[in-house]
């Protein structure tokens, strides 16, 4: 089967002045405030699939739902499913069937490799659908594959190796950078990005389309690809 059109990807992160994503604490360290975790919720409700990593379903144990129950009517009245897809990466395929992801609301997704799906075997069964990407992810083939699922607008919320994965390989839309005023400093904590061959190196500039202030937030919002402003 032909991919379909891929879908439109919003890669959404909170990081500290000094880029971070989190502290090196056990605890989460938060650093949106109240008015911007409600932008967040937003974003996920005009999104047909959310995509985080293994690594942040470990850590966070997050259930990646549309709280505000005023934005699920409104998907539903617009014939959408109550929730976005949940979209997990993870080429090992150690995935938890306790993890909060599989328990909450909407369908699931698992993305991961030839010997993560026999790792895996039918510990999600009932739970979420599993697909393999051959013997590594391959984040293109992952998105002509949701756009044969009629995804058209994808949200990546980490962590820092998927971002990367991304930006890298030249297929992030768009950038919502929210920048919290904390200082983390901590070299075990972990950072937004990691070294890697990005598009264009050091030489490359990123259109900047709009900066906006949420609190004690400032909210960038980057084009990769270099879109016209307001694309």
């Amino acid at each position: 089967m032909s991919p379909g059109p891929r879908p439109h990807v919003l890669l959404s992160v909170a990081v500290s002045l000094d880029g971070y994503l989190d502290d090196a604490s056990p605890d989460r360290l938060l650093l949106s405030n109240a008015e911007d975790f409600d932008r967040v919720d937003a974003v996920r409700a005009d999104s047909d699939a959310i995509l985080v990593g293994a690594q942040t379903l470990r850590s966070d144990n997050p259930r990646l739902l549309v709280n505000d129950a005023d934005r699920r009517a409104r998907r539903i009245a617009a014939g959408k499913p109550e929730y976005p897809l949940k979209v997990t990466v993870s080429a090992s395929g150690e995935l938890d069937p306790a993890l909060r992801v599989w328990h909450h609301g909407g369908g699931k997704l698992v993305y991961t490799t030839d010997a993560g799906a026999t790792r895996l075997g039918d510990r999600l069964s009932g739970l979420a659908d599993v697909v393999s990407l051959g013997p590594a992810i391959d984040f293109g083939a992952l998105l002509d594959d949701l756009g044969r699922r009629g995804i058209t607008r994808l949200m990546v919320e980490g962590g820092g190796r998927i971002h990367t994965a991304f930006l890298s390989a030249d297929l992030a839309d768009e950038l919502l950078l929210a920048v919290a005023p904390i200082l983390v400093g901590d070299p075990a904590a972990p950072r937004f990005l990691h070294p890697a061959a990005y598009p264009g190196g050091s030489g490359r500039r990123l259109e900047l389309a709009d900066l906006t202030r949420v609190g004690d937030i400032a909210l960038l919002r980057y084009l990769p690809k270099g879109h016209q402003l307001g694309a």
